[in-house]
């Protein structure tokens, strides 16, 4: 098993000057927020679960160590050195705890820092979309492929040399914010989209790959969520999408634990709706991963998959991550050796552009349900996906400030173009072309 990646520790945090009411905040504010204490929330077990909120837990050093912490159904945000990050309910807190680590609540900014007016909301996003496909009508094509539980549109958009024609060329699939506060994944979508409709007759590379590729972006998966932690001018750190649990007041799945493959197989998600990493009722339970699987689905023509790689973009870590995730054996069922070091190989190839770790999914922790595991086992795409910058909490965490878009998105050109170049035959990457792509 691979070490697991090295991150600076969240207290830098404290120092680093970005969040500049970090330091006034009460302990009227951190309640709140729901950010009571450890401690109270092990005096008041009686007490209904509070709302998730952020804590540090110091302790986990491993994988398997980052799992047991997982499986009590709090989201892993970070990881560091000997300690994670997570967003949890206080009842998850509380089995935290009772397996032995220290948790601690992490202090959150109650503003809404000017530095972050550069980042995109839904209808600024559809604007910047819309100005893209005008001015670029015969290579930009937008199309809506669901809705969200809320009504709004889920939004794809095709980049092509001959957008209109559905031509026998491959597929490339890049998509946004399947978690909700993950706003630096939307402007990595609308990078993309500008890069390559830009380049496109301006630069040798773009141009030679749009002449023999169909490439989609999908901005966002989880526009109500994200609009919902933006909507009061504080961030709520709100992962889930909006969609109401029958029986509870508790609101949202998180979409990433909702997919179709080994759904809620291996103690990588929750069963309760209230937790930051509950997955629905059942396996495409929410209209937003249900119109992503039909989506992808639709891409078979002819019984063949179109669609030969995809990249799922998160926040946060600075990772490459690969399948699968709800084991830590690199070959299982539907993954052979050869598919195996394929992934690994780009991973590597692409990590080298950008600077990011490379690694299998689990070795941070155990998942299931997740978009990767069920692009490849279900579909045979490549599939990975990029923890995007900061490397650690004391970089921001999910809300690092809008001065950082321009270079955290271009960093990544090079290694989405990596993946471009490899979407004609992927075990190229591994010198077995011959044998996959005759």
């Amino acid at each position: 098993m691979r070490a697991p990646p090295s991150h600076p520790r969240f207290l830098e945090a404290l120092v680093n000057g970005r969040r500049r009411l970090l330091t006034a905040l009460t302990l009227a504010a951190l309640v709140l927020s729901g950010g009571a204490t450890a401690g109270a929330h092990a005096e008041d077990g009686a007490a209904r679960p509070g709302p998730p909120a952020q804590y540090r837990v110091d302790g986990p050093a491993t994988a398997a160590e980052r799992t047991e912490v997982a499986r009590t159904g709090a989201a892993i945000d970070g990881v560091d050195t000997g300690s994670v990050q997570i967003t949890a309910t206080s009842a998850e807190v509380r089995a935290i705890e009772a397996l032995g680590f220290e948790v601690s609540p992490l202090l959150r900014t109650l503003d809404f820092p000017p530095s972050d007016s550069a980042y995109h909301n839904y209808a600024e996003m559809v604007a910047r979309i819309d100005k893209a496909v005008a001015d670029h009508p015969t290579l930009v094509r937008k199309t809506t492929f669901g809705t969200s539980h809320e009504g709004r549109n889920l939004l794809a958009v095709k980049i092509s040399a001959n957008v209109a024609t559905d031509q026998n060329e491959p597929e490339v699939l890049f998509f946004h914010q399947l978690h909700a506060r993950e706003h630096l994944t939307v402007e990595m979508g609308l990078y993309l989209i500008d890069l390559l409709s830009d380049g496109y007759g301006n630069d040798a590379q773009i141009t030679r790959l749009l002449n023999s590729r169909e490439i989609w972006v999908l901005p966002s998966l989880n526009p109500d969520g994200s609009e919902y932690d933006i909507a009061t001018g504080s961030y709520r750190s709100w992962r889930k999408n909006r969609q109401p649990n029958s029986g509870t007041t508790a609101v949202g799945t998180d979409l990433n634990r909702n997919f179709a493959y080994l759904w809620g197989c291996c103690n990588g998600s929750s069963g309760s709706p209230s937790s930051t990493t509950y997955r629905g009722p059942r396996a495409e339970s929410s209209p937003e991963v249900r119109a992503l699987s039909n989506f992808v689905r639709g891409r078979v023509v002819g019984g063949k998959q179109q669609i030969r790689v995809s990249i799922d973009f998160h926040t946060y870590g600075q990772l490459i991550l690969w399948p699968y995730g709800y084991t830590y054996a690199e070959t299982a069922t539907g993954m052979t050796r050869d598919d195996y070091d394929t992934h690994a190989a780009l991973g590597r190839r692409m990590a080298a552009l950008n600077g990011y770790t490379p690694q299998q999914s689990s070795d941070l922790y155990i998942t299931d349900g997740s978009s990767t595991d069920w692009l490849w086992a279900n579909q045979k795409i490549f599939a990975f996906t990029y923890e995007m910058y900061p490397g650690g909490a004391s970089g921001g965490g999910f809300y690092p400030p809008g001065s950082i878009i321009n270079r955290e998105t271009s960093r990544n050109r090079g290694a989405v173009l990596e993946l471009v170049e490899y979407a004609d035959c992927p075990q190229r990457v591994i010198g077995k072309q011959a044998q996959y792509c005759a």
